[in-house]
């Protein structure tokens, strides 16, 4: 019996870049429309296992992934899967902000025209509607010919999550999306995050453990390549099951 709750159910993921083993048997279950936040020390695994949710490893040649990955019941690594529809389905922000250097409408309107779509009106309206959706409208509505590179970083971040939403995806990651920006830039992203999640399943790797709290409904620990603890994010910060976790979260180690 499919949960139509569960985004994506993953089994037994093991990992590795060459001889280097990074994810050591994870399996969680993600669900819709919720913000899951992945923490961690650093080279713990946790971007490693972000982007196998979307096969952006794929395009590390020496990396190697055992296990299965189920996205809405589909085998996300199956022969007949096509990973270009699964990078649609399933976008990507990045720790750095990384605007195209294009205006901002183009930044938008790049991935649509690259889909099909070339109707004018129909591109204005879609570039409008991510904007307002990353709540950057009106802050960019009269410089919409002005090149993104302009914008400020948590500008330009915004930007990339209009970019993301633009071609109409299900879900959205975010690799440490607020590493390099500022604490109000940060704010606005959190705030925009807690939106998204109405409309998009959110999966957000951060090293901020404050923000993980804030933004998030489930909350996964990952030490040295393995999922030591996966739940609640109320239940994590409080009262978690593993003294690894609790160490972590207190500011013993990491």
């Amino acid at each position: 019996m499919v949960d139509n709750d569960i985004v994506f159910q993953i089994s037994n993921i093991n990992a590795w870049y060459g001889e280097k083993h990074v994810l050591k048997d994870i399996s969680m279950r993600i669900k819709q429309r919720k913000v899951t936040a992945l923490i961690g020390p650093s080279g713990c695994g946790k971007s490693t296992f972000l982007r196998c949710l979307n096969r952006m490893n794929d395009f590390i040649h020496n990396f190697r992934l055992e296990g299965r990955i189920l996205y809405k019941a589909q085998d996300l690594y199956s022969p007949e899967t096509d990973p270009i529809e699964v990078r649609r389905t399933i976008g990507m922000v990045f720790q750095r902000p990384n605007p195209f250097p294009k205006s901002i409408y183009n930044n938008i309107a790049y991935g649509l025209q690259i889909f099909g779509i070339k109707d004018r009106a129909k591109l204005d309206a879609i570039v409008e509607d991510s904007l307002r959706k990353a709540a950057l409208w009106d802050e960019v509505k009269d410089n919409l010919g002005q090149n993104g590179l302009a914008l400020s970083g948590g500008q330009q971040q915004r930007l990339c999550i209009a970019r993301a939403i633009a071609v109409n995806p299900e879900v959205i990651l975010f690799d440490e999306p607020c590493s390099a920006l500022d604490p109000v830039a940060t704010a606005k992203i959190e705030d925009l995050i807690m939106e998204l999640k109405n409309e998009y399943t959110v999966v957000i790797v951060t090293h901020n453990m404050q923000q993980a709290a804030r933004v998030s409904d489930y909350t996964g620990f990952f030490m040295l390549g393995d999922l030591v603890e996966f739940d609640d994010t109320k239940k994590i910060f409080t009262t978690p099951a593993n003294k690894l976790t609790e160490d972590y979260i207190t500011g013993r180690f990491g």
